[in-house]
Parts: structure tokens; C-alpha cells; sequence
């Protein structure tokens, strides 16, 4: 037998033996001169390989993949069993038009007070406008898109002329933005707005297209090899709706990251808290709604992205990269970020359509307005309806029941070693404290779970966590690389940044043998947590693992890699985009030093009504809100 290894079939696992193992990256933090350094040592001939090659077997991915025979055949991407229809839902037609789908949105939402909202509530010391404060603004002629227009132009210039640069955005035309106020302006003096969302201010991640803007993910180069000549659907979508988009956000180098640091264009500052990074690698997307500068934004959250299809990287190995890139810049900025199902929005004109975990996902400061967003942009692509036969796109009823039974007989599953396996215990009590809160005031079953023997505060178990993180790593890792090589031969991998290079130098290692094997163990994996979807409804953690990091002033002009950062941003997130389930992430508090938490709730496949509603619930339990540190008023300026 030598030194092979036999898996256990997941049907016969024995989850009582299960043991969560703590899990640390090992690798020296490299900024300036050392990142130079190691980068030049890793592409190096021969010398590269063989470090690239003694990493991966210290780190348990050679045995794991090369000498581990898996019983699970492979699963090239997301399959999924048939699923219970949600209750209290709006269903949509896949092929409606988006408008009429966010006007049935709105009716499922808590009705609307403007006093309210205008005459102040003594309750609350500060609150972000929602779009629907926006539309009674423009309805009640208060304003215009257009007066509000000069007030987004005038915040977005400054923080484009600061130094060092740390930009919002990547491109910006004012007098574009002006062009699209002016027509909803005109719509609204006609008394015709398209819609509840004509006259609202969205940004666009640097990695999903929005003519006449360039998509470069991030890099300085993209738009040389890949023009854009329309929007993406998503995009165009919203725009239907009179959505007015002010330009591409900043991002982490092809989503190659978790800390949103760009050397490129600068990098992007948390609005809490300037000296510190807003997470990514939708950077620029979750800074700008969490600055009050638009209602919402566009982020891809799965990995990261490069021309035609996606990758990033997480993992115990030395290089980690990034999952979650719409929910850990969320949880790190303190607004709300849904990665909706696998396929559930159509990925047609992003850099990272072609991969296998990313999806496209909404950023907002609020729950109801991320239903929204969320209402307008859903809908897969025709291939994908025929592959993976979707449930119906819908959204919850919030209506639909009592406040104190809002939650219904649903059932949250909790894995407390893992849960709190973070760098603060900040995170996991103030997460621990909200479900409570739930539980009480929602008469919500939180500690009923799996194990048949005990009736409850009886844990879930995730098995093959470690295993799920390598499987991400080659997934991602193997269809990045395959996108870039083209582009790699042709000269521009010498154009990245450093980071990026010591991910591609591990990405370009792996075999085909390593990426079947990956896929044997997302099958694996999967069936792990359709046996606990069938005993529970949501899957609860923190959303990251610490809270903002603070920007080594090292790390300002050539990057960094910080491995002990990325493992705690990453804890959580990546099981969702290996395996395509919803999430999102909720604030739900502060730490000691004033930093956003987010809490993350795992859905079955499909379940977005679900996590909306339970979102929902948890931010009314969490009503206050820290006014950021750099926070703009563009509505009333």
C-alpha cells in the first residue's frame, strides 16, 4: 500500500468522530524589498518549482490530493438535490422584466413613514438613507438626481486627488454621471421614474462591465486584451430600472486578495477607520456604500477574477487568497452583502463568467435595499436553467408574518469551535449575543440540530473543513490559471503585483490529476452539508475572523502577503463558494476599538427568501449604527 491514504465514503462517515482542527498559516509577513525578493525567488527556473513543490507537501495538499484515494466521483461544478419551496415568498418570473420584479419587492417590504425618516428619529443617533428615502425626496421634489449628482461628483474628485492615492474609484467620467442624472431628473419632472431605484446611485466593481468604462479587474492592463463594448446583464438590468452608475470600484488585484490593497491606483480606505483596510477584494464597492455615497454596489464574491473566467486562493499553504470577496469587505466596512446561489445571477459580461464558484452580488447599508437590488438583477442564464433546473427566483414576504413569529419554525445550526475559532473573542460574543437575542425574540430553535441522540444544545459538525479549503485552492487556483496563461506568455504576468505573481507561480503547479481530485472532494463535501441542510435551515458564523487590519505603511506601494491576516478573513467563507450556497453577512455590533462585525447565515441551495428574512430579523435586533468616520451626506449635503 505504501503511503497511501483511504477516505471513509461520506454515507459512512461516522460524524461522531469528527475533530475540528486549528489551523494557522506559517509564513513570514513580506512587504517592500522581501516581497521583491521572494517573488523574483519563486519565478525563478527550477528553483521556483521546488520551492512551490517542498510548500505544498509540508502543507498536507501533495498527500491530500496525489496520495489520498477519495470514494466521490468528481463534480465539475455545483449539483444540487431537488428543494423544498420556501414559505411566505414573492416568486418571480425568471424572464420579467426587472422593474416590475422590484415593484413586487416593494410591496413585500414594512410600509414606508416618511416623518419618520425626515423629522428624525430621537431613537437613533445616525442611520444611512435608503433608496426609499431617495425616491420620497425626488417624488416630494425636495431634490433632484441631478442636485444630489453634484454632490456624489464633488466627494468622489476629492477623494481622487488625495495622497497618498486611495481611491474609490478606478474610472470615473463626471460629466457621465451628470448625463444619467439629468435623464432621471427629466423623468421625474414628467412624473414617470422608471422605477423605485431611477435616480439611485450605484457603483460597479472593476471586474463586471459597465460601458463605456474599461473592465481591468483591478490590473493596469486588461482593457488591452479584453474591450467592453456593452454591460454586463446584471448591469443592464439595473439600468432598465434608472439605476445611475458612477463608475468601476476599486478592487484587489483580480480578486486575488482579501485585504483590498492595490498598488496600481492606491488602495482603498476603510471608511471606520482611514489607517485600515476595508477587505476584499470588492474593495471599492462596500467603501462607498458604507461612505453614504450610493445606495449600493456591485461586488463578485467566489475568488478572484482574471479575463474570462475567475480565481483566488485560500488555503493553509503560504498563499492565501481570497473567497468571500463581497462579504468580508461587508462584515470589515459594516454593511450588507449577499453572495446569492451559484448560477442564480447571470454572469454574462464580468471578467470571471467562465469559472465555477463566482457569482455576482449586492452591496448595500441596509436589508430592504439590498432586496432591491437583489430583485432587479437576479434571473440565470438560459444555459444554467437548463443545467442546474434553479428554483424560482424569489424574495421573502416580509409581511407575511407577526413580527414575534417572523422566523417562523426555522432552524440555525452552530459549530462552535469553529465559530469561535477567531483572532478576538470580540467577534464571537458579539455574534453569540445577537443569536441569543434571536432566539429569544423570535422564539427561534437556534440549538436544534443534528445529532438524533440529544434533543438539544446538541452541535453541528462540518467534516473535512481542511479538505474543503484545498479543494477551493485548486479550483479556483487551476481555472485562474487557465484564463491567464494566454496573457502570462504573452509577457503581462510581469505586469501584476507582486502578490498576484506568488499566487500565479502556485496556480500554474497544480496538474490536471490535482483538479479531478478537487472536484472529488467538492462532491464530498457537498454531501456533508446537504445531510446537515436536511436537519437545519441556516448554518451561523462570524463572518470573518477579525475584524479591519490595520495598512502596514510598508504595504502601501508594492503590496504585501500576510498570510496570518488572510486565514482570519477567510475563515467562513469559502465553503459557500466551493459548493455555490448562499450567504451573506449582516453587522451586527462593534468591537473594543470600534470596528464593524458581521455576522454570516449559510443557506440550502437557492434559499436566498430565507437568509433575507433572517437577515432581516437580525438587523432589526442590531438598530444601532456608528456613523463612520468618513461618512458623506449626499442627499441633504
Amino acid at each position: 500500500m505504501g503511503n497511501k491514504r483511504f477516505m471513509v465514503p461520506a454515507e459512512d462517515l461516522d460524524w461522531s468522530t469528527v475533530k475540528y482542527n486549528l489551523e494557522e498559516a506559517k509564513a513570514p509577513h513580506l512587504t517592500g524589498f522581501g516581497l521583491k525578493f521572494f517573488v523574483r525567488f519563486i519565478e525563478t527556473p527550477f528553483i521556483g518549482s521546488f520551492i512551490v513543490s517542498f510548500l505544498k507537501k509540508q502543507n498536507g495538499i501533495v498527500e491530500l490530493l496525489q496520495e489520498t484515494v477519495i470514494p466521490e466521483p468528481p463534480m465539475f461544478r455545483p449539483e444540487y438535490p431537488p428543494q423544498e419551496s420556501e414559505p411566505a415568498i414573492v416568486i418571480f418570473d425568471e424572464d420579467g422584466k426587472p422593474e416590475e420584479r422590484v415593484s413586487l419587492t416593494l410591496e413585500c417590504l414594512p410600509q414606508y413613514d416618511p416623518a419618520k425618516c425626515w423629522n428624525g428619529d430621537t431613537n437613533q443617533t445616525f442611520r444611512y438613507w435608503k433608496i426609499r428615502d431617495y425616491a420620497h425626496a425626488y417624488r416630494s421634489r425636495i431634490t433632484t438626481p441631478s442636485t444630489v449628482a453634484e454632490h456624489v461628483i464633488s466627494v468622489l474628485e476629492e477623494f481622487n486627488s488625495k495622497k497618498p492615492a486611495m481611491p474609490l474609484l478606478i474610472s470615473f467620467d463626471a460629466e457621465e454621471v451628470r448625463k444619467q442624472a439629468a435623464a432621471s431628473t427629466k423623468r421625474f419632472e414628467e412624473g414617470n421614474p422608471l422605477s423605485i431605484l431611477d435616480g439611485i446611485f450605484m457603483a460597479v466593481k472593476d471586474d463586471i462591465d459597465c460601458y463605456p468604462h474599461p473592465s481591468n479587474g483591478g490590473s493596469t492592463w486588461m482593457h488591452e486584451v479584453r474591450p467592453v463594448n456593452k454591460d454586463a446583464v446584471s448591469v443592464s438590468k439595473l439600468r432598465r430600472c434608472g439605476v445611475i452608475f458612477v463608475g468601476k470600484a476599486n478592487m484587489h488585484e483580480l480578486g486575488m486578495g482579501t485585504t483590498g490593497n492595490n498598488p496600481n491606483y492606491g488602495t482603498t480606505r476603510n471608511p471606520h477607520a482611514v489607517d485600515r483596510y476595508t477587505g476584499g477584494s470588492s474593495s471599492g464597492p462596500a467603501a462607498i456604500v458604507a461612505s453614504g455615497i450610493c445606495s449600493a454596489a456591485l461586488g463578485t464574491d467566489g475568488g478572484g477574477c482574471a479575463n474570462l473566467n475567475e480565481g483566488t486562493t485560500k488555503t493553509t499553504l503560504c498563499i492565501l487568497k481570497n473567497a468571500g470577496s463581497v462579504r468580508i469587505p461587508c462584515s470589515l466596512c459594516g454593511v450588507v452583502g449577499l453572495k446569492s446561489t451559484y448560477a442564480r445571477v447571470d454572469m454574462e459580461g464580468s471578467l470571471c463568467g467562465g469559472g465555477t464558484v463566482e457569482i455576482i452580488g449586492p452591496i448595500a447599508s441596509s436589508v430592504e435595499d439590498l432586496m432591491l437590488v437583489y430583485s432587479a438583477m437576479l434571473g440565470s442564464s438560459l444555459a444554467d436553467r437548463f443545467s442546474l433546473n434553479p428554483s424560482p427566483p424569489c424574495v421573502p414576504n416580509l409581511l407575511a408574518y407577526d413580527t414575534s413569529d417572523i422566523l417562523g419554525s426555522l432552524k440555525l445550526g452552530k459549530y462552535t469551535e469553529w465559530f469561535n475559532d477567531v483572532y478576538s473573542t470580540n467577534i464571537s460574543d458579539k455574534c453569540d449575543e445577537v443569536l441569543d437575542l434571536l432566539t429569544k425574540s423570535y422564539n427561534c430553535n437556534c440549538n436544534l440540530f443534528i445529532n438524533p441522540k440529544h434533543s438539544q444544545v446538541v452541535e453541528i459538525v462540518v467534516p473535512d473543513l481542511h479538505e474543503m479549503r484545498t479543494a477551493h485552492v485548486v479550483t479556483i487556483g487551476s481555472e485562474c490559471a487557465c484564463s491567464l496563461n494566454p496573457d502570462c506568455v504573452d509577457g503581462k504576468l510581469e505586469r501584476l503585483t507582486y502578490d498576484t505573481r506568488i499566487s500565479m507561480a502556485l496556480f500554474r503547479s497544480f496538474t490536471a490529476a490535482d483538479y479531478v481530485a478537487a472536484q472529488c472532494l467538492r462532491r464530498r463535501v457537498m454531501n456533508h452539508l446537504m445531510e446537515i441542510f436536511k436537519n437545519v435551515d441556516i448554518i451561523v458564523t462570524p463572518t470573518t475572523g477579525m475584524t479591519a487590519p490595520i495598512i502596514p505603511p510598508g504595504a502601501i506601494q508594492d503590496g504585501e502577503s500576510n498570510m496570518h491576516v488572510t486565514g482570519y478573513l477567510m475563515k467562513f467563507v469559502a465553503i459557500a463558494n466551493l459548493l455555490g450556497l448562499p450567504a451573506i453577512s449582516v453587522p451586527v455590533g462593534y468591537d473594543k476599538e470600534g470596528l464593524p462585525i458581521g455576522l454570516q447565515l449559510i443557506g440550502r441551495p437557492w434559499a436566498e427568501a430565507t437568509l433575507l428574512r433572517v437577515a432581516s430579523a437580525v438587523e432589526e435586533l442590531c438598530p444601532s449604527k456608528k456613523k463612520p468616520a468618513s461618512f458623506f451626506d449626499v442627499l441633504q449635503r
